[in-house]
Parts: C-alpha cells; structure tokens; sequence
C-alpha cells in the first residue's frame, strides 16, 4: 500500500495574490512541520495547481481514521499560533475533508497529481467501489505511479472554528488521487477514465484537476531535526 497509514486529512484553498509570500512561507516554515509533529501523523504532501481550483492542495496521512479526532489533534486545532490565526484568516474557496483510504495500488508518489472528486449515494457506494477496483490500476498505463480512493467521512470532514470556509460541501465526496511522473500522463487517466465515453457507471465528476508537487515532509524528517 504506497499511501501511508489509513487516514487522510486533504485540505485545499486559495489565497489572494498579495497574501501569496506569506501563506507558502506560513507553510513551508511552521504549519507542516507542526501537523506531522502529532502523534499518528505520518507524512505531508504541498500542491500546487496546474489546472485545478483551488491554487493550492494539502494532503496529510495518519496512521489511522481516528488520528483526526484524538485529543492531541484536537488540541492543536483548538490552540492555534497566531501566525495560524492570521493565514488561515485569508483562506478562499477552503475544502477540508478527512477521509479513509479504502483503495491504494501502485508504489510510490509521483511529481504529478491527478485529483478527481466524485459524488456517490448509499445506493450506488457498493457498485462505485467495485468499479473503481478495476479503473485504479496503474500498471496499465505509462506514467502512473500510483492510485488511490479517498471515502470522506462525514462526522469529521468541514469546517473548524478557525477555519472561515462557509459551505461542507465535501463531506461526502470520495476523492481519487491519480500518482504520475508528468502531467500529460495523470491527464489522460482522467479523460479515459473519469470524463470520456469509458467513464460508466461514473457521471461526471463534481470536479477534475491536476497538481504539482511542491514539497513533501515525513515524521521520520523531522526526527532526524
């Protein structure tokens, strides 16, 4: 299983150009470095688009689901810096979902990041899931790495306090992470299989897009510090 652990805490936003400097150096100085300091946090990922909105994606796994609603997290959530305080402040457009990896296949993370989100119901989770067994497969195809499905978790996906998003819209949406070396490859996973005539028993995805790595950070990283 290339994705660490079995949960995963995505967060996307985007931020005004003047308020840029700050939020990356906010980022890259304190705040990741800060999550996967608690306990069960495993690994952090940084993304920015290439064709995707929001600008700027997130992605941290946890050891476990329950990881993202222990009292240390929790803590930490509720005690922000006040240089948290001030970034997230100038949050756009935030999603935050905290979800189970329920599918990984492949090894390995990728340059490149395909991101498809998609809308299931009770009625057609089982037979989504089944499908996508079978469509996330990346030894198929040149250029993917890995691929994955992310099934959000309603009670504990949304909005914090100290986080100004308006609307959970993501609560239930499962997210599809496509792993490649470059992005022509993670896009064309995308029209073959999401957006294009093999689609079925998929509609249309609530959203595409595709990332570039910025940086990424394990606890073993910050251990060695």
């Amino acid at each position: 299983m290339p994705l660490a652990g079995k949960g995963m805490l995505l967060t996307s936003m985007n931020v005004d150009v003047s308020d840029e400097p700050d939020f990356n150096r906010w980022y890259d100085r304190e705040h990741l470095e800060e999550r996967i300091a608690i306990e069960g946090f495993l690994e952090a990922r940084r993304y920015v688009a290439h064709a995707a909105n929001p600008k700027y994606l997130s992605l941290y796994s946890t050891a476990t689901l329950d990881v993202l609603d222990s009292p240390a997290y929790r803590a930490r959530l509720a005690t922000p810096t006040d240089w948290s305080r001030r970034t997230m402040a100038n949050f756009k457009n935030m999603l935050r979902v905290v979800a189970r990896i329920t599918i990984s296949k492949g090894a390995g993370r990728g340059a490149a990041l395909g991101l498809v989100r998609l809308r299931p119901t009770p009625e057609n989770a089982i037979v989504w899931r089944d499908a996508l067994q079978e469509k996330l497969a990346p030894d198929t195809r040149e250029g993917i790495i890995s691929m994955h499905l992310l099934e959000s978790e309603p009670e504990l996906s949304g909005t914090t306090a100290d986080i100004p998003a308006v609307r959970n819209e993501g609560a239930r949406d499962w997210f599809v992470l496509i792993d490649g070396t470059h992005v022509g490859a993670v896009s064309a996973v995308i029209a073959e299989r999401f957006t294009g005539p093999a689609a079925s028993p998929f509609p249309l995805p609530v959203s595409v897009g595709t990332y570039s790595l910025m940086w990424d950070l394990a606890k073993s990283d910050i251990a060695r510090n």
